[in-house]
């Protein structure tokens, strides 16, 4: 007859290596946790560099924007004896280049994720301020300008970022309405509940409705290319304007169509957030 040993491992043995078993599991979860949040930690150093580069690209679309009026406004003072004039392109001259400036703090500030410099800034200011950056009388171009704002509106956002925006927001809409010469530039605004909805209106030609989901997207734009059929990075400011938006705690829509012309609309918190 064949007898069968059965060996029981003690109980306190068991423990033991399922303590070791335990052990090893925790460490293997750690060092995997780990290994994510290195991971995680290169994807928001690529999101960051990735930022950098599409607000380098902005930056320099902007610079042209802005170093053009101010050489054409340069030449024309340096050779005229109109002190009004001269006094006009450096009027002109210092706000672009406080433009030019912000904007460089802009994208130094991506990597490093300052925040912005928030305040109470007049919107009907800082409209007028806007329509001056642009250099050119509008009623030139046959477009009838107008800001139908209440001085006592005002919203709480970076100064600059915000003239910024209204600077790319007219630009476009010059731009929509100079073939035709003529058109409204419209900006209204109003108070609803603790924000302020700002609408730049203008009745030039329309956004396509296929691009319309699109304009906000780097690169994107309804503009046909240029006579030798070249194509320009000239979406690149409503991107820059939705940035700057977002980040002051807001939002920028856009309704366009073929009746009511186009419509861009910036929503900003009308007050300083509470504690």
């Amino acid at each position: 007859m064949t007898h069968t040993t059965i060996t029981q491992t003690p109980p306190d043995v068991r423990d033991e290596s399922t303590a070791v078993v335990g052990s090893s599991v925790e460490e293997r979860i750690s060092a995997l946790q780990g290994q994510l949040d290195l991971l995680r930690a290169q994807v928001r150093q690529a999101q960051q560099l990735s930022s950098l580069g599409a607000a380098a690209a902005t930056f320099v679309h902007e610079v042209n924007n802005l170093l053009t009026p101010i050489l054409s406004y340069v030449r024309a003072a340096s050779t005229s004896d109109n002190e009004q004039l001269r006094d006009k392109a450096l009027a002109v001259t210092l706000l672009n280049v406080e433009m030019l400036t912000g904007m460089s703090e802009h994208v130094l500030e991506i990597s490093a994720a300052k925040p912005t410099k928030p305040s109470v800034v007049s919107v009907r200011k800082t409209a007028e301020a806007a329509q001056v950056c642009l250099c050119r009388d509008l009623s030139k171009d046959g477009i009838r300008f107008s800001v139908d704002v209440p001085d006592s509106i005002s919203v709480w956002c970076d100064a600059l970022q915000l003239r910024q925006v209204m600077f790319n927001l007219f630009l476009n809409a010059r731009e929509a309405m100079v073939s035709e010469c003529k058109g409204r530039l419209d900006v209204t605004a109003r108070v609803e509940d603790d924000f302020v909805v700002i609408d730049v209106h203008n009745t030039g030609e329309p956004i396509p409705p296929e691009l319309l989901p699109y304009v906000f997207e780097p690169l994107q734009s309804s503009k046909v290319a240029d006579g030798n059929q070249r194509s320009r990075c000239s979406g690149l400011g409503l991107a820059l304007c939705r940035d700057l938006v977002v980040g002051n705690g807001g939002t920028l829509d856009v309704a366009s169509d073929a009746e009511r012309g186009t419509v861009f609309t910036i929503t900003l918190p009308a007050q300083a957030p509470k504690a």
